[in-house]
């Protein structure tokens, strides 16, 4: 990247910026404060100001700005009208809204897939000096059954404009099923890495091309681990194993998308070898994603600083069971918090950890500390009204042989969510109740078990206006759940049996979107 790039990005994305309103607030924000602060709006967590969003697409780092495509519908809170919706961000916390990149066109719908920067210009999409963003993406019939094909747009202002390819498409391979692009550049061998769904084969193929228009196919993995629905949104990256110097591992993740109560979707981490040519898995059992009910389709940042090894997901908050039925409104769909990636070896074997992003502690507002406390009655730790702030707790609790602990984020009716731990069993479980008018899909329990069974628990809640975000032991474990407490006011209750909270901090958290109000305590 020259000088001559930086200034042409930093004055077309100014210009674009502030033609929306100003580069420090997104401009539905300026309309007022209901903009983006009704009772279910997340206020530490993405969503769009009006529609529908469901899966992150072509997620990309390009001169100093976090690029954000999605899964929209520019005329309606329901899917359907299927384009690439778009915001930018310099920190992965504050978004700013841009028009639609992708719209659809008169026969196809724009699905899924992602994007890169062609830094060598591969593609002969590049004019003069300006390195192109190439977007790759799956494109599904509007009217009737059709194949899924595999296309390109491509950006030679920095992502501000998108041109799709008059040569499209690059990849048909004559499918009803076939989506999802994810592409990478493979430097050992010089070429582009097509990762993409063969979703009702169960399968995921790989394909290598030169130039990002001709690809070639060189291998397919699976079935393999849950293949109770279709195989969707793959992601293929590299990690190193923190624990073991100089050891490196592939990681294939899956989204398997189910169609009964309880299981509307979610993915599956294969850990293995890649040769560029096939994905191989390891001999262990693949790993769950995430225990809650709304992480789907999560996809990683391409052309990220700090190296290959450094590797920050965003996952849909929502799941397909109810997903267009939630009571929100004027938009619909919430974008999981940012996450870093890590591998461990432990207990035998290699193991994904997720944490939030770093990022999360320049929200961090108010603080309070709690010291070690016993609550077998119950304790209340926050009161939350409604549009009230986020917050994010800390704690460290001790478990006893058969102690327990539960936290309760909820509405005194009921609805709420449990997640608690219970030595006896070595189980972490999460259910969410209350009996939700809006689907009878909604109430869930799961469990997992916890290697070791630990007597000691490091637990971090991301608590928003309709969600809960529970990262436990530095990322082991992950749940994603939606909720909606009645009127939007909320209670955040611990119950411990054997159990000690050791130590606990507790921040109120600054919204991300600008602020029309005080942020409430």
């Amino acid at each position: 990247m020259n000088k001559l790039e930086r200034r042409r990005a930093r004055a077309v994305l100014g210009v674009l910026l502030l033609a929306l309103g100003t580069e420090s607030a997104p401009a539905h924000a300026t309309r007022g404060a209901s903009g983006y602060d009704q009772i279910y709006r997340p206020q530490v967590h993405f969503t769009p100001a009006r529609h529908w969003m469901n899966d992150p697409n072509g997620l990309v780092y390009f001169q100093g700005w976090y690029h954000l495509f999605f899964q929209y519908n520019p005329y309606g809170s329901r899917w359907g009208n299927m384009s690439w919706g778009h915001a930018v961000s310099r920190d992965l916390l504050h978004w700013h809204p841009l028009p639609v990149a992708i719209p659809q066109g008169r026969r196809s719908m724009i699905f899924s897939g992602s994007a890169v920067v062609d830094w060598h210009d591969t593609s002969g999409f590049g004019v003069g000096a300006r390195t192109p963003l190439v977007a790759i993406y799956t494109a599904n019939p509007r009217h009737g059954p059709g194949r899924q094909t595999e296309n390109l747009a491509y950006s030679t202002d920095g992502g501000q404009t998108w041109h799709k390819y008059a040569g499209n498409p690059v990849l048909d391979i004559g499918l009803r099923n076939f989506r999802d692009p994810k592409v990478f550049w493979y430097a050992p061998r010089r070429e582009w890495i097509m990762v993409v769904s063969r979703a009702a084969a169960r399968e995921i193929s790989f394909y290598t091309s030169k130039n990002l228009k001709n690809w070639r196919h060189t291998g397919n993995f699976g079935p393999a681990g849950d293949t109770r629905g279709v195989w969707e949104c793959p992601d293929l990256f590299r990690l190193p194993v923190t624990n073991r110097p100089g050891q490196f591992r592939w990681v294939l993740k899956v989204d398997v998308q189910q169609h009964h109560p309880g299981t509307g979707g979610g993915g599956q981490v294969f850990i293995g070898h890649f040769d560029g040519r096939t994905f191989r898995a390891a001999a262990q059992p693949p790993q769950a994603l995430d225990l809650g009910e709304d992480y789907y389709a999560s996809a990683s940042w391409s052309n990220l600083p700090g190296g290959p090894g450094k590797v920050i997901t965003l996952g849909w908050m929502d799941n397909w069971l109810y997903a267009q039925d939630a009571p929100t409104a004027p938009w619909r769909g919430a974008m999981a918090f940012p996450r870093r990636l890590a591998l461990r070896h432990q207990n035998g074997r290699d193991w994904l950890i997720q944490r939030p992003i770093a990022a999360l502690a320049a929200l961090r507002a108010a603080r309070r500390q709690f010291g070690s406390f016993v609550a077998p009655a119950g304790r209340t730790l926050l009161t939350v009204p409604p549009l009230g702030a986020a917050h994010e707790i800390r704690a460290r609790v001790l478990v006893g042989p058969r102690g327990r602990f539960v936290f309760t984020i909820g509405s005194p009716d009921g609805r709420d969510v449990r997640i608690g731990y219970a030595a006896a069993t070595g189980r972490f479980t999460v259910v969410r109740s209350g009996h939700y008018r809006f689907s009878p899909s909604f109430d869930s329990r799961n469990s997992t078990r916890l290697p070791g069974r630990p007597r000691v628990i490091e637990l971090d809640l991301i608590i928003d206006r309709s969600s809960v975000e529970a990262f436990v032991d530095r990322g082991e474990l992950t749940v994603a759940e939606r909720m909606f407490p009645r009127g939007g006011a909320y209670t955040v209750r611990v119950r411990s049996s054997g159990a000690r909270v050791e130590h606990m901090d507790l921040w109120r958290l600054r919204r991300i979107w600008p602020a029309r109000r005080a942020d409430r305590p």
